[in-house]
């Protein structure tokens, strides 16, 4: 089989690395506080591989439990102190709009998730910066982030090409919609410059920013095609479907394609997939962290730009 199986930790590693020496050399000790409000095995398993991996980086993890009722209260207390520099929160809590409320409610200074309406308002409509003279960058959701670090790191993105469109050419089928994840990572996919297919239950919709990517911002359009049409035109193939009986078609892959898997479960048949891709990550959850630790460093230095700006 020629296919290259690429685990998270290869790609997750330089990161890491990266972070442990910014920590050490500059000798800071961010913390990070999370949230933990539900009876979520899977929630409490990904807390305990936070703290563990933020041990070894030197930033400080603090899990926070709490019931589901006192969570904005403690959220608000961590937006006030000033010896939290990031907060997350492990959803869902009630499983309803009072989640996207929550996220609202976490200061978007501390905002490790990049879940905050204003991060969010800025990643659709294709704006990188927080500030006018560009020295902020916006935070980004952490699994889409890793995703598109996923695909840097095995050369989808193409670099000779400027920064913001190196996606040109590509052409991407996501299956996923979710709020969390597959949408938000079709915008940030489209707005590099791919052509997108955001594959759910529902149908399909498509995702670019026009001829000669052309737009400032991804369009979005309801797609009449169907997956065994979109599947063969398709560079990259990115699921997250949670369900373990879903499994992609291997025979509607195209031949070289990148396969990339963030669902808990296996999406791909993996002998099978392996014959057609060129490329297959079966998990992305280190390098997720990964991200989550980077994006706290950077508010962990945004927060010390205001304090000296205010001063």
């Amino acid at each position: 089989m020629s296919c290259k199986v690429v685990l998270a930790q290869t790609v997750s590693a330089s990161f890491r690395d990266e972070l442990k020496k910014t920590i050490k050399e500059r000798g800071i000790r961010p913390k990070l506080v999370g949230f933990l409000a539900n009876s979520d095995p899977a929630a409490a398993k990904y807390a305990e591989w936070t703290d563990k991996t933020c041990q070894e980086t030197g930033i400080e993890f603090e899990l926070r439990v709490c019931s589901r009722n006192e969570l904005e209260e403690k959220i608000v207390e961590a937006n006030q102190d000033d010896n939290v520099h990031g907060i997350m929160v492990y959803y869902p809590v009630f499983g309803d709009r009072q989640d996207q409320y929550l996220q609202n409610v976490v200061d978007v200074t501390k905002d490790v998730e990049g879940l905050h309406h204003k991060y969010v308002y800025n990643m659709y409509h294709n704006i990188r910066f927080l500030d006018k003279e560009q020295t902020k960058k916006c935070i980004i959701p952490c699994t889409p982030l890793g995703i598109v670090k996923v695909m840097e790191f095995v050369g989808v993105y193409n670099s000779i090409l400027p920064y913001g469109n190196r996606l040109h050419g590509r052409v991407v089928t996501i299956i996923n919609r979710s709020e969390i994840v597959g949408r938000p990572l079709a915008a940030l996919l489209a707005n590099d410059g791919a052509k997108v297919f955001s594959v759910d239950i529902n149908g399909i919709q498509e995702l670019d920013r026009g001829a000669g990517i052309k737009l400032k911002k991804h369009e979005v359009k309801e797609s009449t095609q169907k997956l065994e049409d979109i599947l063969p035109l398709s560079d990259v193939v990115i699921t997250g479907v949670p369900s373990p009986s879903y499994k992609v078609p291997s025979n509607l892959v195209r031949e070289g394609a990148v396969c990339i898997n963030f669902s808990t479960h296996k999406n791909f048949e993996g002998d099978e997939i392996k014959k057609k891709a060129s490329i297959y990550v079966p998990a992305v959850g280190k390098v997720t962290v990964a991200m989550l630790e980077r994006n706290l460093v950077r508010l962990y230095d945004y927060q010390n730009q205001d304090k000296a700006t205010s001063a």
